[in-house]
């Protein structure tokens, strides 16, 4: 039987972007978990900083896949879900492959070192997309083998490590991406563009985002709140980019608690925050063209409003898209 680990990658790849934007400060990753026979145990991702990595989802998964033991769905706890494979494994893993998008981490942090957990479970072949150059959780390579398991590295690098990008850019400066949503005749204006999925979304990165960039014209238009409120999660600070600071103070976002509204001409401000999303229209996208690492767009699958954003000479590689609900949810960098 030819196994076409190119495949089984793809799909811990594309696991991993559905969340690109929500793991800070930890990185997106995915996770497959193949059988002796080539069959798929497990496709899974890590969905937030805290909660367990993308490994352990997966392991959970497919050990219950294995041996219908559902007691193991109810943890959820990283250390508890450690600790039940770990006790009742039986060697059901010895035959089983795993594709990682980043090498697994070595350290005891938040939660228990998923290279440990590997090993400990026996199995037999790891593939890993990027190599981890976090000081603090790196050298998984070096445990797995030192335990016996066989380790293949750069499957498919190139695309791990554009997935990586946005957590090696905050631990170097920062990351800045820019989010617009737009309808299928290129207009963003006018009204909700988006799918509640898209807006629930993009409140969700919010939540933990340092700081969110939006245009003077767009708050005094708009009147925005720019909160978290459809995940129940946490404002981010806001940088309004004005020459004119005569805002009006009953606008909703001034009064969010906790959060920190700057008024600014320029963009200096961003040196002091590490995960940074813009939100904005065709003003913005032309003043932050030379800042930007990553661009997110929700396209709908509608007609209307009247302008969109000039986008010129310029061409994007698309690095991930999915359909969700109603729209197309498309990750890229300009090329």
């Amino acid at each position: 039987m030819v196994i076409d680990n190119s495949f089984y990658m793809r799909l811990a790849i594309d696991a991993a972007w559905r969340y690109q934007g929500l793991t800070y400060p930890n990185p997106a990753v995915g996770c497959t978990v193949v059988g002796e026979h080539g069959e798929i145990l497990a496709v899974e991702a890590h969905t937030r900083a805290g909660l367990p990595h993308a490994e352990v989802n997966a392991l959970q998964q497919a050990y219950y896949k294995l041996t219908n033991d559902s007691y193991i769905l109810a943890l959820e706890k990283s250390v508890d879900i450690h600790t039940h494979l770990l006790a009742n494994h039986n060697n059901i893993f010895q035959n089983c492959s795993l594709y990682t998008t980043l090498e697994p981490c070595s350290h005891y942090g938040k939660t228990p070192s998923c290279a440990t957990l590997i090993s400990e479970l026996g199995i037999k072949r790891v593939y890993i997309g990027s190599s981890d150059t976090n000081a603090i959780a790196k050298n998984g390579t070096m445990r797995l083998q030192m335990s016996g398991t066989e380790v293949y590295s750069e499957l498919l690098e190139e695309e791990c490590n554009a997935l990586l990008y946005p957590f090696k850019r905050t631990l170097e400066e920062n990351f800045i991406f820019f989010k617009w949503a737009q309808r299928l005749s290129g207009t963003s204006d006018a009204g909700i563009i988006s799918s509640e999925y898209s807006r629930r979304s993009v409140h969700a990165m919010r939540d933990v985002c340092d700081l969110l960039v939006v245009g003077g014209e767009t708050v005094r238009q708009d009147r925005p709140t720019l909160d978290a409120r459809l995940v129940g999660g946490e404002a981010p600070d806001v940088l309004i980019l004005s020459h004119e600071s005569d805002f009006d103070r009953d606008i909703p976002l001034f009064h969010v608690k906790g959060r920190q509204v700057f008024i600014e001409k320029d963009l200096q401000k961003l040196s002091e925050y590490k995960n940074i999303m813009i939100e904005g229209g065709a003003s913005m996208y032309a003043y932050t063209h030379d800042i930007v690492d990553y661009y997110l767009c929700y396209l709908a699958p509608t007609f209307g409003g009247s302008r969109g954003i000039n986008f010129q000479d310029d061409s994007f590689e698309i690095l991930n898209q999915r359909k969700e609900d109603k729209d197309i949810i498309m990750w890229m960098k300009r090329i």
